[in-house]
């Protein structure tokens, strides 16, 4: 079953039309190639706890980019506890070249912002005071700042920014030797010291707007 998925992934992705990599950004082939990425993310990006896809809707393009290109490099996923990352090396793999990267994360960019429901219960009071630290680079709203590479948080699913945060504490993300922002993320992750206190930061995240 898994090897008849690929190969209708590869014909996919592979039988849509060569393009120029310094061509402008096309909406449709976005389109068409994040109708594999729906199968996960959902139609609107929106993200799918039950398959453990994190919204893409609303994230920023630049930061979609970064990401695509260090799971088909093998940056990002290639721990072997990171169990999900991993599943989105081979789909990322399937974009053939940075123009179809260009393509899809300019598509995903035009969705529109979800509004995750809370999943964990926690203290949003203590979250605030201890996103102070995130907010010196993530902003005080959790609304990303590319000078500095750091992505949005706000309307990301909390159940999500948990797990990334105990990757990044574990070594399970940000470890790889040319994962520079990663590396960087990992240090900051072990500020928070505790479960409660990830929980706390998600929870308060979970407010932004």
């Amino acid at each position: 079953m898994k090897l008849k998925l690929a190969n209708i992934m590869a014909v996919f992705f592979f039988s849509l039309s060569p393009v120029d990599a310094n061509a402008d950004p096309d909406l449709s082939a976005g389109k068409q190639l994040f109708q594999m990425c729906a199968a996960c993310h959902g139609a609107a990006g929106e993200g799918n706890q039950s398959m453990n896809a994190p919204a893409s809707a609303g994230q920023s393009k630049w930061y979609i980019k970064q990401q695509l290109n260090n799971f088909r490099a093998g940056i990002r996923g290639s721990h072997p506890q990171d169990t999900y990352g991993r599943q989105m090396i081979p789909i990322a793999s399937m974009l053939k070249d940075s123009q179809a990267v260009e393509d899809l994360a300019s598509f995903i960019d035009t969705l529109p912002l979800t509004n995750p429901k809370a999943t964990i219960v926690a203290d949003t009071d203590r979250g605030r005071a201890a996103y102070g630290v995130c907010a010196s680079c993530h902003g005080a709203n959790g609304e990303g700042v590319e000078a500095l590479n750091a992505p949005r948080l706000s309307h990301q699913h909390d159940w999500y920014i948990t797990r990334q945060i105990r990757n990044f504490k574990q070594g399970v993300r940000g470890s790889h030797a040319k994962d520079f922002y990663g590396n960087q993320m990992r240090n900051m992750s072990l500020i928070l010291a505790n479960d409660q206190q990830i929980d706390d930061v998600a929870a308060y995240i979970n407010t932004l707007d």
